[in-house]
């Protein structure tokens, strides 16, 4: 085995054992918690509130605000556009079963003993049990800060089994589409059709319009069949600008 290069021990001094790491975060009562980071996979966190308030900057365009999830039906408090953006596709994403935005801050300490906090801007919690924390990147790219602390991040993730990422911009193709569909994400809006109807109608892969036609009334029929894409029921190309002669199709098992 050859000799580290300059690069790899700058890692390996970057991180920081999992056991030293602290996990903090406001309970369901409200009262702030501390809890050695090996045993945050006991606490649901996914319940929490943000550990920190979200500040208000002047000159932001979106400030912080409440996003109706769909995946666990209740509000989550958000802090920026991106973060927004990043809880909007979690929602969308079927393997996530419940998310948090800033639920949990991790403390360790750094060099010459200085205490180092960092607060991952969203967790989700995935169907096969473990979840995954994410920061979110703006157009400006990762700045070096979050750079030396997604080092920790990762490694502290990986000993409780679970994943750490961070999320640039989406592609905005697929951004849109799946802000439209967020709009009838509600399940009153598969209320005025009736749902296998609207199922029926795509086991083959037709247009959203030629469907949309034989299930009858387009003001109740429209929104079920968006509501379907949101929830998966049907399949479509998001890559692609969504409209009425987008080509949809039920999902087969396994693909919701």
């Amino acid at each position: 085995m050859g000799t580290p290069d300059a690069a790899e021990v700058a890692r390996r001094r970057l991180l920081v054992d999992a056991s030293l790491i602290d996990a903090r975060f406001l309970d369901v009562r409200g009262v702030l918690r501390q809890v050695p980071w090996l045993q945050v996979a006991e606490c649901e966190l996914e319940r929490c509130v943000p550990v920190r308030p979200f500040p208000v900057r002047p000159g932001r365009r979106i400030a912080p605000g409440w996003w109706w999830s769909a995946t666990d039906e209740r509000l989550v408090h958000y802090g920026f556009g991106a973060m927004r953006t990043q809880v909007m596709l979690l929602d969308f994403d079927r393997s996530v079963t419940a998310l948090a935005c800033s639920p949990v801050e991790l403390v360790w300490q750094g060099r010459g003993g200085r205490r180092v906090g960092h607060v991952p801007h969203l967790l989700a919690r995935l169907s096969d049990g473990s979840a995954a924390l994410v920061d979110c990147a703006g157009r400006g790219g990762v700045s070096r800060r979050l750079a030396g602390r997604a080092r920790v991040m990762e490694a502290a993730a990986a000993t409780v089994v679970w994943h750490y990422r961070i999320a640039g911009p989406p592609d905005p193709v697929l951004a849109a589409n799946v802000r439209w569909l967020a709009g009838f994400r509600h399940p009153r809006h598969a209320a005025g059709a009736d749902t296998d109807a609207v199922a029926a109608c795509f086991e083959r892969p037709r247009p959203l319009v030629e469907a949309v036609r034989e299930v009858g009334d387009p003001l109740a029929a429209w929104p079920a069949v968006f509501n379907a894409l949101w929830s998966g029921v049907l399949r479509a190309d998001l890559g692609r600008p969504l409209h009425e002669q987008t080509v949809a199709r039920v999902a087969r098992a396994g693909e919701r």
